[in-house]
């Protein structure tokens, strides 16, 4: 199935996971620092609101043994700068897709939505399995890379930090999944209508490759 080209899109903000445990606590983001996305979460909520744009927030809940986003935890609250925002629809979850197990798909259907922006965490988690899930769906999709985030991984495969994590997984993204943009490129092109640059596999592939016989 060929990607979905919007000339004028139907967007909604998907506004993944921002929940205390990602500030400071047992899943600290790191990169970029949580206090400096979730001010960008924040102003794409504010954005998107001003435009008529709806807003979804999901929310991620384990069971209450459980060492994160346990039911009835202050880590699993969301974060006071989401929680006090308006909101047009609200999901739970229990998997990493915001479409697993939800009615996601349905709500966007329903509201005839066509492209959905993501931020929120992580980066390389819940909000890599909603990207390319929406996009099996048809869905066309946007990243705001400083709305969001990781932290370093060490195990039997080897150590990521971060950084390198999330510039990976944004790399990825724009070579066939979303559009990747900054908050304040994505808040502009509302105003504007400019639609965010697109790219291809053979095209970033290309790319490096020159790159690295350059």
């Amino acid at each position: 199935m060929s990607d979905p080209v919007n000339t004028t899109p139907r967007r909604a903000l998907i506004v993944i996971d921002v929940q205390n445990d990602y500030d400071g606590g047992n899943l600290a983001i790191q990169h970029p620092p949580f206090r400096d996305s979730v001010v960008n979460v924040a102003r794409a909520m504010d954005a998107a609101a001003a435009a008529g744009i709806k807003v979804v927030v999901i929310k991620q809940l384990a069971p209450e043994t459980a060492p994160v986003f346990a039911k009835g935890s202050h880590g699993a609250e969301l974060h006071p700068e989401i929680a006090r925002r308006k909101r047009d629809h609200y999901v739970e979850k229990t998997m990493p897709s915001a479409f697993t197990g939800t009615d996601l798909e349905a709500w966007l259907r329903a509201n005839a939505i066509d492209t959905i922006a993501v931020v929120g965490y992580m980066t390389h988690n819940c909000d890599l399995s909603t990207v390319i899930h929406a996009v099996h769906m048809g869905f066309a999709v946007e990243f705001l890379s400083d709305a969001s985030g990781s932290l370093p991984y060490a195990n039997s495969a080897g150590y990521a930090s971060a950084e390198e994590i999330h510039r990976v997984i944004t790399v990825i993204f724009q070579s066939r999944f979303a559009a990747v943009l900054k908050t304040a490129d994505w808040v502009d092109g509302l105003k504007t209508g400019t639609l965010p640059e697109r790219d291809t596999i053979v095209a970033s592939n290309q790319r490096a490759l020159a790159r690295n016989a350059a």
